[in-house]
């Protein structure tokens, strides 16, 4: 397995693993292609792909911005999915661990994500790695 940074080609592979990131959203494929050719090309965002071979398996992606709470630097993962036949075999793991370490090379004093309440694998998956429970996630649309 290798992970290699997300280019705009990769978008036909990724899109159904982005539609599997949160199970309420309908995601429409135009206005997600434009989102997902903006994170590629942000110096403040990041993306990658895990590939078996040729082939995508996972996709991560997320942000670093500045925060009063931690008087500095914050990598959010916005988002991190792994195609559901290759869960619990290592995927997961490393795709943090080269979100953490891109973190640690841009001076991120935390990392953090949230995730949907329904996902309780998941949870636990993130818990094992080293994550905390710090907060509850809202959001509203507008």
């Amino acid at each position: 397995m290798e992970i290699v940074a997300a280019r705009k080609e990769d978008f036909d592979e990724v899109f159904p693993l982005i539609q599997k990131l949160w199970s309420y959203n309908k995601y429409e494929e135009d206005a997600t292609r434009q989102v997902y050719d903006r994170i590629v090309a942000s110096p403040d965002s990041f993306a990658f792909v895990l590939k078996d071979g040729d082939r995508v398996i996972g996709f991560c992606h997320g942000d670093f911005f500045p925060t009063l709470w931690m008087c500095g630097l914050t990598c959010y993962i916005s988002g991190i999915i792994t195609e559901e036949n290759r869960r619990r075999q290592g995927c997961g793991t490393l795709m943090l661990n080269h979100a953490k370490t891109l973190a640690q090379e841009r001076g991120c004093k935390a990392m953090i994500l949230d995730s949907g309440l329904p996902r309780l694998e998941a949870h636990r998956f993130y818990e094992t790695y080293g994550f905390e429970k710090s907060c509850y996630g809202f959001e509203m649309k507008i």
